[in-house]
């Protein structure tokens, strides 16, 4: 057997052992949203709409929180594979502290836009709607941002299953709160959307306090608790932290943003052009899941050999991710490819709605496998500590050619909804290939390319 295919086989059972926890996370975390919105459908079309418009306006701005975080799956990662528990346990508090610094501001930000909603152009009673909400859910911007600071430090050690079961026992809690605060079950007022909001506070608290209690479980387990690691807050270590988390904040705000933005122009399209856009839009963000949490997996494994300063561990972590990654994306496009109608009939009963789908899934397909390929090649580049690299081509790819081209295919040269879709995965096309030609080049020169501060240590 040929020796890459070997060790490529071997590093395919501890990646899948962190990658398929992460992916059932990922899948946890999109579902309750869906899950909010299908539990106030009954109370009518501008409910929906309220949920839907103030859980897209508070992620577009929570999501910049986030990334700055994400950081920590650099820092952590390396930290863990040199071995080295307290710096591990430093950047996790360092973490906290920044998720506090960051949610106040973005709280803020989101409280003093609230008298600008009617700018957005929606009707009326769903802004009477929407305003109430989005106050309510911005109170769960800290326990959320200090869930994905604690994530980031379990499953830097390959503690994965207490997050996997947060995030499925948190959808149950709710569903149940959703239960008895719209409706009014229990005694409980029946408060409608507004129940909606105060039952994703509760479950975004919930999420918070039981990772906090993992690590704790875990740090007693291992015999290190955090009481024995010395801690101040170092200002290098926040702007370190800064430093690399605020390009993937960028990247991830810039993500959102252009699809948000060809959800928005597709809007000026009619009504079965939308239709058929945000259904296939909606079963890509499904299939992204898996890479996204093979990216955060890749970032670990490769973080871990970088720590340990073992260049071929780091190559191999990252080439088995890419290969998992794409084979699963290549699938997901067979299945675009092969049953189109049978799955937009899954959303919906419309003969025309299902015919746009039908050609829009085709461009879908080609997007998929791309797609995977940028999204964990994005968690590679994390793994390794450079950040800058997927932020600045997800820039260019996104917004400099795939929505400018969409655009002008949809609107100026009348192709309609399609074209929207093909200018943007031409645009993702371009990053995905950019990526991997940058990452196959250091991959090369990996023993030369790691980070100045390892080898130092």
């Amino acid at each position: 057997m040929n020796p890459l295919h070997h060790h490529l086989r071997a590093e395919i059972r501890p990646m899948l052992a962190l990658a398929v926890p992460m992916v059932l996370t990922e899948l946890g975390w999109m579902s309750m949203s869906t899950v909010d919105i299908l539990m106030v459908g009954p109370l009518g079309p501008e409910s929906i709409g309220a949920v839907g418009v103030g859980s897209m306006l508070f992620l577009a701005l929570a999501v910049f929180g986030i990334g700055i975080l994400l950081g920590l799956d650099s820092l952590i990662p390396q930290a863990f594979g040199a071995k080295k528990l307290d710096e591990c346990r430093r950047w996790l508090l360092h973490g906290v502290v920044m998720s506090v610094c960051l949610a106040l501001p973005l709280m803020l930000l989101v409280w003093l836009g609230l008298p600008f909603l009617d700018l957005w152009g929606f009707s009326a009673e769903v802004l009477r709607l929407t305003g109430p909400y989005l106050e309510i859910i911005t109170w769960s911007t800290w326990p959320l941002l200090l869930y994905v600071a604690l994530r980031r430090y379990l499953q830097a050690m390959g503690v994965v299953k207490p997050i996997m079961f947060t995030l499925l026992s948190a959808n149950a809690i709710n569903i149940l709160a959703n239960w008895v605060l719209i409706h009014g079950h229990f005694g409980a007022p029946a408060l409608g959307v507004n129940g909606a909001g105060w039952a994703t506070c509760i479950s975004r608290l919930y999420m918070a306090i039981s990772l906090v209690v993992a690590v704790f479980l875990h740090d007693a387990k291992s015999g290190h608790l955090f009481r024995q690691t010395a801690f101040r807050i170092e200002l290098h270590r926040m702007w370190q932290l800064l430093r690399l988390g605020l390009p993937v904040a960028i990247q991830v705000t810039l993500e959102v943003g252009v699809f948000s933005a060809s959800t928005a122009l597709a809007g000026k399209l009619p009504p079965i052009a939308l239709a058929a856009h945000q259904i296939v839009l909606n079963m890509a963000s499904i299939t992204f899941m898996v890479p996204l949490g093979m990216a955060s997996a890749a970032a670990v494994r490769v973080g871990h050999a970088v720590g340990r300063i073992d260049p071929a561990g780091a190559s191999r972590a990252a080439w088995t991710a890419v290969m998992l990654g794409v084979v699963f994306m290549a699938g997901a496009a067979a299945l675009f490819l092969l049953v189109p109608a049978p799955l937009m009939r899954l959303f919906t009963t419309d003969a025309a709605v299902i015919t746009t789908g039908v050609s829009l899934l085709f461009v879908a397909a080609i997007m998929q496998m791309v797609d995977g390929l940028q999204g964990v090649l994005t968690g590679v580049f994390r793994g390794v500590g450079d950040t800058r690299t997927p932020m600045f081509w997800n820039l260019a790819g996104h917004w400099c050619l795939g929505l400018p081209l969409g655009y002008s295919l949809c609107f100026l040269w009348g192709v309609g909804v399609i074209g929207l879709w093909i200018g943007l995965s031409t645009g993702l096309t371009v990053v995905a290939l950019i990526l991997l030609a940058v990452w196959t080049k250091r991959a090369r020169g990996l023993a030369n390319w790691l980070p100045s501060d390892v080898h130092k240590s």
